[in-house]
């Protein structure tokens, strides 16, 4: 059959009839088996039931605001970074960090490219540093190791601070519940939320989710997502470290601090599909093991098959080891196409490509395409413009939807959506005391599915 590639005039053409409502006689609206016309599109879902954001190079002008950051670690000062590229007027007047030299570092980049002097007297360590930060500021990012987060957010409402939230938001059901709480409390006070799922600012992303809304493949019936990468950094350990010091600056690699890879990295794969679907998984069951890493106490690999509401499947794939295929990726299909974020197209049931993201076009109209800058352009705008906004609670289910696939790896079992929401698994409680001293380290063990054999 001949593969209808279409030209960038009838991806314009083909946008403008779906946005419309128009029922074509073009071979774009046709379909290849049957040559039967298309009587237009059902949307999977109404306009206004879902959030597509506006995505200007650069956030409106507006009043000064201050910023603090809480957690000044590698994502900590790209943040606060992406935050000065999205807006002017933004000054940063504190920093917390439990490390002192974390803590310098950011306040020297900061003052050497930015000509931004954070005062002595605004920068807090210690566990309890978050505090003093979000008293001085109206919007703070929080992005410390993730099992942290709920606690931080938590505060950062009650006293009234715009957030944005680095991903994953929890690494529990304990913390996600906190998130989902403390965000409806945030719109209640007019607070806007932001998250670290920047896919959702991506500009290939954003416009494949309004074609998928607008019906272009059709109701979805299933996917895959993939984030089969290298092993991650690890730190050894070295002398004068305590074991609290230890996790916390090899926090990936301990599952009470990042709630393992498939919640910390591959929670970006799963959020895409609920994003685009607008559903939840209902169960879980998958399979995971520890073949290659180093330190922790984590697995590095899983295999997770989630059953949805409506009885789609998404299988879920992820690992960090060196030397194996890379895939990092989403896929959709639908009753009449499919999407894939890989090559950014969506193809008819016979393969046609029916529509993929103009590069060429959208480099004539924007200038800014790094989506790290984007939801910060984003958070600004809705600050300025007095708008209240929640990421945090579909970020705190896409979360629990990657912790619920871990605990099926680690127990072997099939867990269901409600039980483990409602489940009092608390990561943090397994450090004890918040200070930097010893650790049950004997209890941090790998997990081992199933029964032993005999």
């Amino acid at each position: 059959m001949e593969n209808k590639n279409i030209s960038r005039r009838d991806f314009f053409s083909y946008s403008a009839m779906l946005g419309a409502g128009v029922v074509g006689s073009s071979a774009l609206l046709s379909s290849c088996a049957g040559g039967e016309k298309k009587t237009g599109l059902t949307p999977l879902r109404q306009p206004g039931e879902y959030y597509v954001p506006e995505l200007p190079d650069k956030a409106i002008e507006g009043k000064e605001l201050r910023v603090g950051l809480v957690g000044c670690g590698g994502r900590g000062s790209g943040a606060v970074e992406n935050l000065l590229e999205a807006a002017d007027g933004i000054v940063v007047a504190a920093l917390g960090d439990v490390f002192e030299d974390r803590l310098n570092g950011v306040k020297n980049m900061l003052k050497d490219k930015y000509n931004q002097v954070v005062p002595d007297d605004a920068c807090f360590v210690g566990f309890d540093a978050y505090k003093e930060v979000i008293d001085r500021v109206d919007m703070v990012i929080l992005t410390t190791p993730p099992v942290f987060r709920p606690v931080h957010f938590q505060y950062a409402v009650e006293k009234g601070v715009h957030s944005f939230l680095e991903k994953p938001v929890a690494v529990d059901p304990k913390g996600v519940r906190t998130v989902i709480a403390a965000a409806k409390q945030a719109t209640a006070k007019g607070l806007s939320v932001i998250t670290g799922t920047q896919r959702h600012h991506e500009r290939p992303y954003v416009e494949a989710f309004k074609k998928i809304q607008e019906g272009i493949i059709g109701d979805i019936t299933g996917g895959n997502v993939y984030w089969n990468g290298g092993m991650l950094w690890y730190r050894s350990r070295e002398a004068g470290w305590s074991d609290m010091e230890w996790n916390i600056r090899d926090w990936v690699n301990w599952k009470w601090l990042s709630g393992d890879h498939i919640v910390e990295q591959h929670v970006h794969n799963i959020d895409v599909f609920m994003w685009m679907t607008g559903k939840k998984p209902i169960r879980a069951t998958g399979f995971g093991s520890r073949q290659r890493r180093i330190t922790g106490d984590q697995f590095d690999n899983f295999s997770i098959d989630f059953e949805f509401e409506n009885g789609v499947h998404l299988h879920s794939m992820c690992r960090q080891i060196d030397g194996c295929s890379n895939n990092v990726s989403e896929f959709i299909q639908g009753t009449k196409g499919s999407w894939s974020s890989a090559s950014r197209e969506i193809k008819d049931l016979q393969g046609n490509v029916i529509w993929k993201f103009d590069d060429e076009a959208a480099k004539a109209e924007f200038q800014q395409f790094n989506p790290y800058v984007l939801e910060h352009v984003d958070w600004v705008n809705h600050i300025r413009k007095g708008e209240a906004h929640d990421e945090a609670t579909d970020t705190a289910y896409s979360t629990l939807a990657g912790a619920m696939g871990r605990e099926s790896a680690y127990t072997g079992q099939t867990i269901n959506w409600d039980d483990f929401l409602g489940a009092e698994q608390d990561y943090l409680s397994m450090a004890g005391e918040l200070k930097l001293g010893p650790l049950p380290l004997d209890t941090f063990t790998v997990a081992k599915p199933g029964s032993p054999q005999g």
